[in-house]
C-alpha cells in the first residue's frame, strides 16, 4: 500500500500559512500514525485540480485520498484514465448539517459515486447518511467508507491541574467563526458564569477566519463585549505549535457546537491539559464534558462546576479527557490498519 493524501492549498486572507489549517493538521496526524505502522503515506498540498496528476505521477500511490470536497467530479474522468490502477477516494470531514450549507456537497457526492470514486467519511453517522445518498442514487453503498481522525496523545507523566483564578478567567472558544460553531450562545454562557462567580471574563476567539455567513456572529460578539464589563480577545490563526502554547494559557476551552465529527481545537485543549466543555456531537469525549448547545444556562452551569471543583477533581477530569482520546485513537488505528496494513 502506498497512500497519497491531497489537500487544496488554503492560503488566503485568514492570516495563517496553509499547512497550519485544522484540516492539514488532522491529515498530518493520520499520515504520521500510518507511517509509524510501516505504511507508506504522504500528504501534499496543491493549488488546484490541475496539479493532482503531477503529484500522483511523482509518488505512484496505490490510493489517493482527496481531503474534502474541492475536486470537480469531471476531473476524475481524466485522472482515472491517466492512472487506472489508483484507487480514488474523497474524504468527507463534516456531518450533514454542515454539508447542507455547502451548495455542491451532495450533488458532487452523487457524481463521485457514479464514477466509482469512493467517499470516505470521518464520522459513523456521516457514513450512514452518505450510504442513504448512494442507495437513493442507485450506487453501491460499499463505495461509502469510514476513515476516522487520529490525534497524537501525550503519553506518560502526571497531569497537574492548574488552580482556577479568583479574579480574571481566560476562556478559549477557538476555531473558525461559523453559525454552527455556536459562538454567541457560548459567549452568553461564559458571561453568565463569570458574573455568578464574581470573575472578569476574557473570551478568546479566532477573528481572522470567518466562514459560512459567520460575519454577523463576529459583529454581535464585538458589540456585546464592547457594551459589557468583559473582554473579547481576538487572535489570528496560528501555526499549530504556537496555538498549543496559546491554548495552554486558557483556564477552560469551550466548543459547544451544533455539529462536529472530531474537533481539533478540543483535542488541542486535551493535549494542553485544559478542561473542555463540549456538546454531545463529540465522538471521543464522555458525557462529563457535555452541555446542551441550545442552553446558555446549562453551559454556564458546567463552567461553574469545573471552576468550583477541587484541583484533585479537575485533575481527574483532565485524565478522563486523555483516556477518552487514547481509547478513540485505538479504535481509529484499528480502522485504518484493517484497511491498509
Amino acid at each position: 500500500m502506498r497512500l497519497l493524501f491531497i489537500l487544496k492549498s488554503r492560503e488566503g486572507n485568514w492570516g495563517y500559512a496553509s499547512g497550519s489549517s485544522g484540516l492539514a493538521n488532522s491529515v498530518r496526524f493520520v499520515v504520521d500514525m500510518l507511517t509509524s505502522h510501516g505504511i507508506e503515506a504522504k500528504a501534499v498540498e496543491v493549488q488546484d485540480n490541475n496539479c493532482i496528476d503531477r503529484e500522483v505521477t511523482a509518488y505512484r500511490p496505490t490510493h489517493v485520498i482527496v481531503e474534502a470536497f474541492w475536486v470537480v467530479p469531471e476531473k476524475f474522468d481524466v485522472l482515472k484514465a491517466l492512472h487506472p490502477r489508483v484507487r480514488w477516494i474523497v474524504r468527507d470531514h463534516s456531518e450533514t448539517p454542515f454539508l447542507a450549507n455547502e451548495g455542491i456537497a451532495f450533488g458532487w457526492t452523487a457524481a463521485y459515486l457514479a464514477r466509482g470514486v469512493e467517499v470516505m467519511c470521518n464520522a459513523p453517522r456521516a457514513v450512514g447518511d452518505m450510504q442513504v445518498v448512494a442507495s437513493a442514487c442507485a450506487h453501491p453503498e460499499t463505495l461509502v467508507t469510514y476513515g476516522p481522525n487520529y490525534y497524537p496523545t501525550p503519553s506518560g507523566g502526571e497531569i497537574n491541574a492548574k488552580p482556577m483564578p479568583s479574579d480574571v478567567i481566560d476562556i478559549g472558544c477557538f476555531g473558525a467563526i461559523r453559525p454552527l460553531k455556536n459562538h454567541m450562545v457560548q459567549a452568553i454562557a461564559a458571561m453568565a458564569f463569570a458574573d455568578a462567580a464574581g470573575l472578569s471574563l476574557r473570551f478568546h476567539v479566532n477573528a481572522t477566519r470567518v466562514e459560512g455567513n459567520g460575519s454577523p456572529v463576529l459583529k454581535n460578539l464585538r458589540e456585546v463585549f464592547a457594551a459589557s464589563r468583559h473582554e473579547l480577545v481576538e487572535h489570528g490563526w496560528q501555526e499549530h505549535a504556537d496555538f498549543l502554547r496559546l491554548m495552554a494559557t486558557m483556564d477552560i476551552c469551550m466548543q459547544v457546537s451544533f455539529t462536529e465529527t472530531f474537533n481539533i481545537v478540543a483535542a488541542d485543549a486535551m493535549a494542553s491539559s485544559v478542561p473542555v466543555v463540549a456538546s454531545s456531537e463529540f465522538p471521543w469525549l464522555g458525557e462529563y464534558a457535555f452541555a446542551d448547545p441550545t442552553s446558555s444556562k446549562g453551559i454556564a452551569a458546567l463552567l461553574m462546576e469545573i471552576w468550583a471543583e477541587s484541583d484533585v477533581a479537575r485533575s481527574y477530569r483532565l485524565h478522563r479527557q486523555r483516556r477518552d482520546m487514547v481509547n478513540y485513537n485505538r479504535r481509529s488505528e484499528c480502522v485504518w490498519l484493517e484497511r491498509f496494513a
